[in-house]
């Protein structure tokens, strides 16, 4: 059972969505079987916040972990670029409260991680059990509120749908397919990981007095309004659910090892996404007991 970590360290600096805070984020080699996980290196101690759905402390907007009095927030980019592009181990050292939100997707991350390369680790045979633990899922798991819902069913393979529905025209109903193939990991950093933050105009405002999206601008983020996009052109016709696709993934990743399935969500949000991965990692505990 191979894992891989990457082959240099990355570094970037960039001004995080909400807090509006620049932070610099190392993303450095790790052993076999660390996973992924955050270093705080401006607090005392350096605290490690693993990457990890049972972390997982605030889901507006965003994805936040925390670990006693330290987080870490909008990790979502940075982990489903790590994810897509098949880095198992990495220590990510971050000096500020927040993933810098870099031009709005994860296209930056996603280069970075092709142009350092991988490099292959042979997983020791405990890491191998706790990999083959991992259940495939057998019956379909669902988490919905209103008519918003993510699923988990039976696959073959690694695959995300999503599908959003808006009443602005320039965005409208839109749907995306997308497969996770371990083999092509390029078609994420050409397919999603291009794909940007987008926002509607007439919340910003709200959302701003609500002490949100302080470090959002036309340079990081589409923005919508009755009359059309402020900011375009798009880089995909359905740029907006591609970036869905790319949130999802992201959550999902605080998993570990993504169980084989295909994941479909509509009108979903970080919140019902971790919602699913907790309910995920609740019956793989039951399974684990019980067998």
């Amino acid at each position: 059972m191979q894992q891989h970590t990457i082959a240099r360290e990355i570094t970037h600096i960039g001004v995080g969505l909400h807090s509006g805070v620049s932070t610099q984020v190392r993303i450095i080699p790790a052993p076999s079987g660390s996973g992924r996980y955050f270093v705080r290196t401006d607090l005392p101690d350096k605290p490690i916040i693993p990457a990890q759905v049972t972390v997982v402390n605030e889901t507006v907007l965003s994805t936040q972990l925390g670990k006693g009095e330290a987080s870490v927030r909008t990790v979502e980019h940075l982990l489903a670029s790590l994810c897509g592009m098949g880095v198992n181990n990495v220590r990510i050292e971050i000096d500020g409260p927040e993933v810098p939100l870099l031009d709005g997707s994860a296209q930056i991350w996603a280069q970075s991680i092709a142009q350092v390369g991988l490099v292959p680790q042979s997983a020791t045979d405990n890491e191998i059990s706790k990999t083959l633990s991992e259940p495939i899922i057998s019956e379909p798991i669902w988490v919905h509120q209103g008519d918003a819902f993510v699923c988990a069913l039976p696959s073959s393979e690694t695959r995300f749908t999503y599908g959003i529905d808006f009443d602005l025209t320039a965005i409208g109903n839109q749907w995306h397919s997308w497969s996770l193939d371990k083999n092509l990991q390029n078609t994420f950093a050409e397919e999603i990981a291009p794909a940007r933050t987008f926002g509607l105009l007439h919340q910003i405002e709200h959302l701003r007095k609500l002490g949100l999206i302080k470090g959002g601008s036309l340079e990081n983020a589409l923005v919508c309004g009755p009359e059309g996009w402020l900011n375009p052109p798009l880089r995909f016709a359905n740029e907006p659910v591609r970036h869905k696709i790319l949130d999802l993934v992201g959550d999902l990743s605080l998993l570990g090892n993504l169980p084989t399935a295909h994941y479909m969500a509509y009108k979903a949000s970080h919140n019902l996404h971790i919602q699913l991965a907790q309910r995920i990692l609740e019956i793989s505990s039951q399974l684990t007991v019980n067998g």
